[in-house]
């Protein structure tokens, strides 16, 4: 590989203080750094997910993300834990809804899905 690794992953979301809610109250991320671009409408909140940057782009007015078909770009994140179980059920509790549970067949653990305010699929497997 050319790079070193991944330094961040940019979304861009329709509702900042909904998105910065969702992943700093809900999902513990914390804030690095946020930054106002008044002059070009746009606000950015980046945050630290532990081993890379998610980066929050918030525009005015973006298209709504296409559910189906599913179009080009980024499918979804995917973070892993060693407490799988217990952070599907603080999710479920906190009203963040989870697909049915699966098995990963290359590597035989489990994952599951959830969305974010945008309906970015987030996607959660045991470590």
């Amino acid at each position: 590989m050319i790079f070193d690794k991944v330094q961040h992953v940019a979304i861009i979301v329709s509702d900042c203080e909904k998105s910065k809610e969702f992943y700093v109250n809900k999902l513990g991320l914390k804030i690095i750094y946020e930054l106002e671009r008044p002059e070009k409408q746009s606000r950015f909140v980046y945050l630290d997910a532990g081993n890379l940057i998610i980066e929050l782009c918030c525009f005015p007015n973006p298209p709504k993300r296409l559910e189906w078909p599913e179009a080009a770009g980024l499918r979804h994140l995917a973070f892993e834990m060693d407490n799988f179980d217990a952070v599907i059920k603080r999710l479920n509790e906190m009203g963040l809804k989870t697909e049915h549970i699966r098995t990963d067949g290359r590597t035989g653990k489990r994952y599951t899905f959830f969305h974010d305010p945008d309906r970015l699929p987030l996607e959660i497997s045991e470590k």
